[in-house]
């Protein structure tokens, strides 16, 4: 199953004091550990999703895979998501996980079991007590949905709920957290 890891990582941090791409989390910029999660579970293509500074973060992880700059980045998750999706979209990836650049907390392992029943037609979610969060795995049989249904920062959470039928929950919290970093106080 050829599953693409997805990174949404262009927003500039308004919070934070500067884009949570740039941030520097145990040693690596988190757009970089948020890349390497994805290869340690096994995507074998990733794409970055860029856009506040996005030069600045390729001047400062120039090692970073395939990136897409989102132009409309300053509207929310939802163009960059639309942004990263139709990326993908010539590609062969039979699915899309995606993560968000400000979540250090979730580990390959948690990836991986996400990705365990992967398919075109999959939508799936890491489970955290009671409560659902990244990773979502994302079947390209979706994606146009997702796409037209994701506006502001709301990425694929309206069309989700349209699907909650469809929508597996793979309990991850034993392997990872779902906590974002918002302000620096968040880093502790």
């Amino acid at each position: 199953m050829d599953v693409a890891g997805l990174v949404l990582a262009a927003g500039a941090g308004r919070r934070f004091g500067m884009p949570k791409a740039l941030v520097a989390y145990q040693g690596r910029l988190l757009v970089r550990r948020a890349v390497d999660t994805l290869r340690a579970a096994g995507c074998a293509q990733t794409l970055v999703v860029l856009g506040a500074a996005a030069e600045r973060v390729r001047s400062e992880a120039p090692d970073l895979p395939e990136t897409v700059v989102n132009a409309d980045w300053a509207s929310g998750m939802g163009s960059s998501l639309r942004a990263g999706l139709a990326g993908l979209a010539d590609g062969v990836a039979e699915a899309a996980v995606v993560l968000l650049v400000d979540m250090p907390g979730v580990t390959a392992e948690a990836v991986q079991r996400v990705l365990a029943e992967a398919g075109p037609g999959a939508l799936m979610m890491g489970g955290y007590e009671g409560r659902r969060g990244h990773p979502v795995l994302l079947g390209r049989h979706h994606w146009a949905g997702v796409a037209a249904s994701a506006t502001g920062d709301r990425g694929a959470r309206d069309y989700l709920r349209a699907h909650a039928a469809e929508v597996r929950v793979v309990p991850v919290g034993d392997v990872a957290d779902d906590s974002d970093i918002d302000t620096p106080a968040d880093l502790g």
